[in-house]
Formats: structure tokens, C-alpha cells, sequence
């Protein structure tokens, strides 16, 4: 509209500066998956928690899961498929047991897979959490979105290719920004040059 001389936006050179996900290591996720917990609010949390853990859901898909959701396959393999919110891309991840248990828990109390609750409260009952669990991390939703991509799948040996599908990413670009490369994958990689180095 020729309303100003200059460019505003010549001085800005756009980079972005990536951080560092913030996931639990395998203690952390014990430490607060068997946590013994006498607060019914913070129980439900930590499911809730320990859900996402398992699935890798963005709080909008955990939130609208139901029992239409839940497949089971020829091979009586049983399996949550949604389409994420934020892509539309399918986004079908296996239930691993822990899931089970939280899906058994409340099957019936309500109308989704898991209890409802804003965001809001679910991480202000995230740093009690982690306060009586001992972890020395910010806990949020996303916290346990990153937990799923590194320690639960990359971590014990699931292909990248797999965890960008089961996390609903467009590329796997997107999920090597989630999915940190563990020092333990790298560890064993090396352990395997040095072996060969070594003449083994």
C-alpha cells in the first residue's frame, strides 16, 4: 500500500533456534508409572500422563479417543487409529500393555478412552507429579509426546520411519526434531566399530 519507505523486516534474518525436547529416561518413567499415589486428581493425571507416554498423542488426539478407536487386527494384535488433528494424517499406533491397563481402568467412566481435562490443570497436576515423584524435569503434555518418540520406541530399537508414522508426521524430518538421538543408541552403534576395529 506504499505506506512506509523501508522493508520492517530487511534486519530479520529468520533463524530458528531448535531446543532440546525434553523427554524422561526409562528410571523417570517407572518412577512415575509405579508411583503409588493416595490423591485420586493426581492418580488420574498420572494415567493420563503415562498414556501419552506409551502413544505419542498430541493432548488433542489423547483427549477424543473412544472405543471406536480400538481395532483389533487378523492377528488379534490390538491397535488405536485416529487421524492427528493438527495434519489429518493417519496415525494408528499399537496398544502396548501399560495402555491396556489405563484403557481397562477406565473403560465406561466416561465417554473417551481417557478422562477429559484442560490443559491448564493437566500441567498444573503435572509439577505435583513430578515433585513427588522426584523428577527434576518440566513435566507437560508434550513432555510424555517426546518421552514415546525417544526412550519408549527410538530408544529400544523402533525404525525411525516407524515412529514418524505412528506419530502422525508428515516427514521424518519432523521427527528427528521430537526424537532426540539417544546416547545409548549411539553407544551401541560404536560398540559395534570398536568390535570390528578391534578384529572381532
Amino acid at each position: 500500500m506504499e505506506l512506509i519507505n523501508k522493508n520492517p523486516f530487511n534486519a530479520y534474518d529468520g533463524k530458528i533456534i531448535e531446543k532440546d525436547a525434553v523427554y524422561l529416561s526409562q528410571r523417570e518413567l517407572n518412577a512415575i508409572q509405579f508411583k503409588k499415589i493416595k490423591l485420586e486428581r493426581l492418580e488420574k493425571i498420572r494415567d493420563i500422563f503415562i498414556f501419552c507416554c506409551y502413544t505419542g498423542y498430541a493432548p488433542i488426539d489423547a483427549l477424543s479417543l473412544t472405543s471406536d478407536n480400538l481395532i483389533t487386527d487378523s492377528n488379534y494384535f490390538s491397535w488405536i487409529m485416529t487421524a492427528r488433528a493438527k495434519t489429518s494424517i493417519s496415525s494408528n499406533v499399537p496398544i502396548l500393555p501399560p495402555v491396556q491397563e489405563i484403557i481397562d481402568k477406565y473403560k465406561g467412566r466416561q465417554t473417551g478412552l481417557i478422562p477429559r481435562i484442560s490443559n491448564q490443570k493437566m500441567n498444573q497436576y503435572l509439577k505435583e507429579l513430578a515433585l513427588i515423584c522426584k523428577i527434576n524435569k518440566k513435566l507437560t503434555w508434550y513432555t510424555a509426546r517426546h518421552t514415546f518418540a525417544t526412550t519408549v520406541t527410538l530408544g529400544n530399537g523402533v525404525r525411525i520411519e516407524n515412529v514418524s508414522s505412528m506419530m502422525g508426521h508428515t516427514s521424518i524430518l519432523q521427527t528427528q526434531h521430537y526424537a532426540k538421538i539417544l546416547d545409548s543408541s549411539v553407544k551401541e552403534d560404536m560398540l559395534k566399530l570398536i568390535k570390528k576395529y578391534n578384529g572381532f
